[in-house]
């Protein structure tokens, strides 16, 4: 009776008054938002020892929450549990017919799978293991497949989340995730004036760097000056427009989403194959690969645990969102949406853990959103079925250590909790959050999920959570 026993943890949470349950703020935790200024309603807090659930602090359990990059737990446990750990993104090459000795005479079917470690080398050897084949002509162009997401395009006419559409963390990945969608663009300056090429110099693909002109700022902070590229694009060739300012004497290497991923992603097969010695007629194009295609060569990324270690620690907004399309992919019905299949797993899950979803809004599972929604207590139960199931090594072992590594390496040093406490960080302008597992002064782990809203939250409110992580030390 899974979901009877399960049910009773969003009882247990949604305790408000019981021995050794607190249900106003500690001390510190108090003084804390009265040295900030930040209003107590603006804070939600659950927390507990794992093994005495009616204990710990009680503040708003129910209240719905932006939790910032903590949404990511969310599709982290989830897909480590409906899609597995060992369970990896795909690409293929396929053709509809047989090569003819060294011709390919119909087009070449470059078929995405959410493959999370598809960079050029990646690509590169796939197109050399078909070269190898002995392949040399393929008279058909290249036909790039995104069709295992619905739409295949989900960047086309999305609003962009901030002013920065170019940075990593705004990327909008689709099932051809080629290189992140990135190029690599290098900004070298002297005294008179900054120099940029792409790396690596694909054809056709020029950066124009005379908008750039040049300040007196650190280097470490070139991005203050930096403005959108403009970018212009024909068949043929692309030109990207730098603009704003840069720092003198500075050199910096940022990965860019700048140009069309359909034209960077045939651009870069043509490149390669012409480099291996290959030839390349016909148009490009998108489109479905026919299931009468047989398969050439493919590549498989790292299984999904590995994956999560980086996407977890270093708060990977454009893999998380590759990963909820995923678990949308593998349970969508006929020409449904992946977004709304991927809810749907979601929910579903939430109800087989008896975990209530009143309150839940998902919308790209990243929290890279202003919609998404979510309590504590649900935040909790979240952790604590986790904890419980098949894959809490596994989960655990992605999560950042505090004063150690990932987005909480400069937190806690020097605390007792260096080194221990494991816990997702979630950073909006309007929301931080903390969530995850805190030993106490016993080494008891604990269960603790802290989200602040406020339009000071990004500003104010990191020693709020942390005196509230603290607090969870001491106990």
């Amino acid at each position: 009776m899974r979901i009877q026993s399960l049910g009773l943890i969003a009882l247990a949470l949604g305790l408000s008054a019981c021995a050794g349950l607190r249900t106003s703020p500690p001390d510190a935790v108090q003084q804390a938002l009265a040295k900030t200024g930040l209003p107590a309603q603006s804070l939600a807090v659950v927390a507990f020892p794992l093994g005495a659930r009616e204990r710990g602090l009680r503040l708003q359990p129910e209240r719905p929450m932006q939790p910032g990059s903590t949404m990511k737990l969310v599709t982290a446990i989830v897909s480590l549990d409906r899609l597995g750990p060992n369970s990896r993104g795909r690409t293929e090459l396929l053709a509809d017919a047989a090569p003819q000795g060294d011709v390919l005479a119909g087009p070449l079917y470059l078929r995405g799978g959410a493959d999370s470690d598809l960079d050029w080398g990646a690509l590169w050897a796939l197109l050399r293991g078909l070269r190898e084949q002995g392949v040399r002509e393929i008279q058909g162009g290249v036909v790039v497949d995104r069709s295992l997401f619905r739409p295949g395009r989900l960047d086309i006419g999305m609003p962009p989340f901030d002013e920065s559409p170019e940075f990593q963390y705004n990327v909008i990945p689709d099932a051809l995730y080629l290189n992140g969608q990135l190029l690599d663009l290098q900004l070298q300056s002297d005294a008179q004036r900054v120099h940029a090429r792409f790396i690596p110099a694909w054809p056709g693909m020029r950066v124009d760097a005379s908008g750039l002109t040049l300040n007196d700022k650190p280097c470490e902070d070139w991005e203050d000056g930096w403005q959108t590229p403009a970018v212009s694009q024909d068949a043929g060739s692309s030109l990207v427009q730098l603009r704003g300012s840069f720092p003198h004497s500075c050199k910096t290497e940022p990965a860019l989403n700048l140009v069309d991923r359909q034209w960077l992603a045939t651009q870069a097969v043509r490149q390669l194959w012409h480099e291996l010695g290959g030839v390349i007629g016909g148009e490009d194009r998108g489109g479905s690969t026919p299931a009468s295609a047989q398969l050439l060569a493919g590549h498989q990324g790292r299984p999904l645990a590995e994956v999560l270690r980086g996407v977890m620690k270093d708060s990977d907004n454009p893999q998380t969102r590759l990963l909820y399309l995923r678990l949308g992919a593998a349970d969508a019905g006929p020409d449904e949406d992946t977004r709304a299949a991927a809810e749907r797993t979601v929910r579903g899950w939430f109800a087989w853990h008896g975990i209530p979803d009143q309150g839940l809004v998902l919308d790209n599972g990243s929290g890279l959103s202003r919609s998404e929604r979510i309590t504590a207590s649900q935040m909790a139960a979240l952790l604590l079925a986790s904890h419980e199931g098949l894959y809490a090594p596994e989960l655990l072992a992605t999560l950042p250590v505090a004063g150690v590594d990932g987005t909480l390496s400069r937190r806690f040093k020097g605390s007792a909790l260096e080194g221990r406490a494991r816990l997702k960080t979630g950073t909006l302008r309007n929301a931080i959050a903390l969530a995850g597992f805190v030993p106490d002064a016993h080494g008891r782990s604990w269960i603790v999920v802290a989200m602040l809203n406020d339009e000071q939250a990004a500003a104010k409110g990191r020693p709020v959570l942390d005196a509230v992580v603290e607090w969870v030390g001491r106990q």
